[in-house]
């Protein structure tokens, strides 16, 4: 007996999650915008509360519209159950104070999202949590630091924005040797180009306002991961109040619809782009795990289904070049976000690390005449065309 068909990522961002709240014949997730829901039986209405029946109480517990973004990226990421956040900084946040307690010990990288090292430098430790940050391509010192106590794995792959690859399965059978619980960060990645559950990891994460929303008019965050786990977090969540607004929940969700095309398109046009930066005297070094001269191409290669769209790169000349060449470049916003259909391009210090000293980006291995460009959906030559008679001038 043939097994049954199972739909592939492109289908399922397109449908899954979706059938039980297209009431009334609609073919699109409501907006629910309602912050009470009653019931005019006193008993169901506790089954209900408690978590007995399905249903929703109160906005910032739960809402149909947001489930139904939730029950989408829980499906596009094989999990048991998700929850969703305001931010993807609220997913992070959230995540690290549900399972962390004092004397814990984290265990990461040192070039992880500005916001993150942020949390693992400034807040964490207030908190007598102990922090070890280690050099990203040093899988070898991340096992020795794990091996030492370790409450958190916590993973980016690839990182923001020196685009470096970590090995999950390796790293995460470490962790799991040592008791810890393992987080990985997705955003780049998104749940088309690789599954980090698949590979180990106890819970994956979002920012869903980059490439899962796509259009950059959305902010949100999303965790997925064993129903254990994610009930904890969800419990902590409902309780500090960084819920997900309902309008966001849909705007996400009409994003995702055209999830697999966009990164598609900017799997392809990232590498193109890559290429042809790589081979201009203008450009020092580009940082992208598709290229075969990228440190952890091979890890990316074994773990990952395409290398994404973000890409970044070095000019001569350092922070005064990157001055000069931004505002030339004709099809890219200079903006603080990514993972969108426009080309966006920016330097750490006024997008992923604008938190951060030159000190501290230094010492997490970002140079300051470092250019995070996220690539867009538009036509690869023009793109192209673009950063060329940026260059040349």
């Amino acid at each position: 007996m043939s097994k049954q068909h199972q739909p592939g990522p492109g289908t399922q961002a397109v449908w899954a999650g979706e059938e039980k709240n297209l009431w009334w014949g609609a073919t699109q997730v409501p907006v629910v915008h309602s912050v009470a829901f009653g019931y005019p039986d006193v008993d169901v209405w506790r089954d209900v509360a408690l978590g007995r029946t399905p249903g929703h109480i109160y906005g910032r517990n739960t809402n149909p519209t947001v489930a139904a973004f939730e029950n989408k990226v829980r499906i596009l990421e094989n999990a048991e159950a998700s929850t969703s956040f305001a931010s993807g900084m609220a997913a992070i946040s959230n995540i690290l104070f549900t399972l962390l307690s004092p004397g814990d010990r984290v265990v990461s990288v040192k070039d992880t999202y500005g916001g993150t090292n942020k949390v693992f430098l400034e807040f964490l430790p207030r908190f007598q949590v102990k922090v070890e940050l280690c050099d990203t391509g040093n899988h070898e010192k991340i096992e020795a630091e794990i091996a030492k106590g370790c409450r958190i794995l916590y993973l980016e792959t690839p990182t923001n924005p020196t685009l470096k690859v970590v090995d999950i399965a390796r790293l995460a059978k470490a962790a799991h040797q040592a008791g810890a619980i393992v987080v990985a960060d997705n955003t780049f990645a998104t749940p088309i180009n690789q599954n980090p559950l698949a590979l180990g990891a106890d819970l994956v994460l979002h920012s869903a306002t980059k490439y899962l929303g796509g259009h950059a008019d959305a902010l949100g965050g999303v965790v997925c991961g064993s129903k254990g786990l994610v009930e904890k977090i969800y419990h902590f969540r409902e309780i500090t109040g960084a819920a997900l607004d309902p309008m966001a929940a849909y705007l996400l969700l009409r994003g995702m619809k055209t999830l697999h095309l966009r990164i598609r398109q900017q799997n392809e046009s990232a590498g193109k782009i890559a290429r042809f930066l790589a081979a201009q005297p203008e450009v020092s070094q580009v940082f992208y795990p598709g290229l075969e001269s990228h440190q952890h191409h091979d890890v990316a290669r074994r773990q990952m289904r395409g290398f994404g769209g973000m890409l970044s790169f070095m000019l001569k000349g350092g922070f005064d070049a990157v001055r000069e060449f931004l505002p030339r470049l004709r099809y890219a916003h200079l903006a603080a976000n990514l993972g969108a259909v426009e080309t966006i391009a920016g330097p750490p210090a006024t997008t992923s690390h604008v938190e951060c000293t030159a000190e501290e980006r230094a010492a997490m291995g970002i140079p300051e005449g470092l250019i995070r460009y996220s690539v867009g959906i538009e036509e690869t030559e023009d793109l192209i065309a673009d950063l060329q008679q940026a260059l040349k001038k």
